[in-house]
């Protein structure tokens, strides 16, 4: 299974218009959302083209092939807009043989794991800072932002498939490579 993985879109319709282009070109059968779609939240500055009700337009046509988490800005009210759950804190999910607990990182995250076997991948968004760190018997993941990325990092996703996996930036450049 090909998983695209992105987080924290913050209502940008600008950003949100460049990840679905990166997900038209990349084809992956499913994406994984991390959270923070609509709303910039308190400690943000608006993003580029804030305009949450057009991320609405664009993301519900894909709701068959969404997996999605609640962020941390994420409201029951925004469940009535999207067309798909966007409510659970978190998400087991099996991809090519690897278990991965993707959420959005404000409840559980790197410093704070939940109960992981060995093998398994830790998804977290929350940061806005990409990040591949291995401890031991479990891997952290993180795809950075799609609207405001921090620390310097490239409005971003990831790709996950076959134990290999690619972050690269919205516009298809690659970034780096790992096998899990």
């Amino acid at each position: 299974m090909k998983l695209m993985i992105a987080s924290d879109i913050h209502g940008s319709a600008y950003y949100a218009k460049q990840l679905l282009d990166a997900y038209e070109r990349e084809q992956p059968d499913r994406l994984l959302l991390l959270g923070d779609l609509l709303y910039h939240g308190p400690r943000n500055d608006l993003p580029r083209d804030y305009a949450p009700k057009q991320v609405i337009e664009m993301l519900n046509p894909l709701s068959a092939k969404l997996l999605c988490v609640r962020g941390n800005c994420e409201a029951e009210v925004d469940q009535m807009v999207l067309s798909f759950p966007v409510l659970a804190d978190y998400a087991w999910i099996e991809a090519d043989g690897v278990r991965i607990f993707a959420t959005h990182g404000h409840l559980y995250g790197e410093d704070n794991p939940p109960p992981l076997s060995k093998g398994d991948l830790l998804l977290c968004g929350h940061t806005h800072v990409p990040a591949v760190r291995s401890h031991g018997e479990w891997t952290y993941l993180n795809p950075g932002s799609v609207s405001i990325p921090k620390e310097g990092s490239a409005h971003g996703y990831m790709l996950l498939e076959n134990g290999k996996l690619w972050h690269k930036s919205l516009d298809g450049t690659l970034l780096s490579t790992h096998s899990l």
